[in-house]
């Protein structure tokens, strides 16, 4: 009754099989970059770390066709639809905070926690497409054609939206704060 995929491999745990081996290597590697995603596209830690769980789940439920494409993408396009949906659930939230990013490292001077604040609260104030598309294509580093993949998009509406989404945060970073005019 075990298929081709999920037959036995020596050294693998009891009842693990191929199919779970394979899926742990991509989850160790593929968890770190979606654990960022998912923090840059809400802003929120735990949200973060739901949507991740999330995301793991589905890539393993469907892991014979994940596999088969670029499982990492498959998960990327799994994530940004998993964020949408919730997006939609809860229209009305607000972002709010700058909890830790996935990063596993310690920034490494007081600037750059005040660039990435901004970033995050200027980011926060994006519609959400403007976001997703910012997110992925700068900030996780995609190409046009990766990003209109995952997001079922036609590159051209990944360009244009990418431009407007660039304008605004240069419009936003460059107002000055409600804490810098308090100061004053």
């Amino acid at each position: 009754m075990a298929e081709a995929d999920e037959e036995v491999v020596s050294g693998a745990p009891p009842g693990g099989t191929t199919r779970d081996v394979e899926f742990t290597a991509f989850m160790v590697e593929a968890e770190p970059l979606l654990g960022r995603m998912a923090w840059l596209l809400c802003g929120d830690v735990y949200r973060a770390e739901e949507l991740v769980q999330q995301t793991l789940v589905r890539t393993y439920v469907a892991w014979p066709r994940a596999r088969a494409g670029d499982p990492v993408a498959y998960a990327r396009r799994t994530l940004a639809h998993l964020r949408i949906d919730g997006w939609r659930k809860h229209r009305r939230e607000i972002l709010v905070g700058t909890d830790e990013p996935f990063t596993g490292t310690t920034p490494s001077g007081t600037q750059r926690l005040v660039d990435r604040d901004a970033l995050v609260r200027a980011l926060a104030y994006l519609p959400e497409r403007r976001r997703r598309v910012v997110v992925l294509r700068y900030l996780m580093d995609l190409s046009e054609r990766e990003v209109a993949d995952d997001l079922e998009v036609s590159v051209g509406t990944v360009k244009s939206t990418a431009s407007r989404g660039l304008a605004q945060l240069r419009g936003l970073l460059q107002e000055p704060s409600v804490d810098q005019e308090v100061s004053r």
